[in-house]
């Protein structure tokens, strides 16, 4: 069993903002189902130009569900170019924690958040070359999740995205791609 903080449990068995809105403003589904993790976040704008209203519908894990609540709280009032700020860490920070094997949902709540964004600017759908077929995950958001947490090992991505959690016939690119991106990231700081 999991060790959930009590507001990770909070969210999960009361989640707040569940459902769709009605011509949202922002769209997007992230995830898929067939690899157990699926989310459908909206947001409307209110007459500010502020996110008024955000909502979600969610398929998975306790975590998945409490990390989308979380979100959808956690952009209620902010402008869109603040809302984009937002990091998978602070979503599990907002909840007091996730445990390391689900931190990918937060991943998937900000990745989400990041395709909603882009949805409202009219920006088209990003395509990545997929490294993780198992569980439909691309070097982009690899990638992303590295950068982001500092990961440094494949058990630590398998957490943050779940690629490599299936087959590991994934492994040594994700390998690759995790000493590419620590290499440049070193070279810019």
């Amino acid at each position: 069993m999991w060790d959930y903080t009590d507001k990770v449990r909070d969210h999960f068995l009361h989640p707040r903002n569940v459902g769709d809105l009605e011509n949202p403003d922002g769209m997007a589904e992230v995830g898929s189902m067939a690899c157990g993790d699926a989310l459908r976040f909206t947001f409307k704008l209110d007459e500010t130009g502020r996110i008024g209203d955000a909502r979600f519908k969610t398929f998975g894990c306790a975590s998945a569900i409490a990390s989308a609540s979380a979100l959808t709280e956690m952009v209620k009032g902010l402008t869109v170019e603040e809302a984009e700020k937002i990091t998978n860490r602070d979503i599990a920070a907002y909840l007091g924690g996730l445990p390391d094997a689900k931190m990918h949902c937060s991943v998937m709540g900000r990745q989400a958040l990041e395709a909603a964004i882009a949805n409202y600017r009219g920006a088209p759908a990003e395509t990545a070359a997929l490294v993780c077929e198992c569980f439909n995950v691309t070097g982009r958001e690899i990638e992303q999740a590295v950068s982001e947490n500092n990961l440094t090992t494949v058990e630590e991505v398998t957490n943050f995205t779940k690629a490599g959690g299936g087959c590991g016939t994934c492994h040594e690119i994700i390998r690759g791609i995790i000493d590419r991106v620590r290499s440049e990231n070193e070279v810019t700081e």
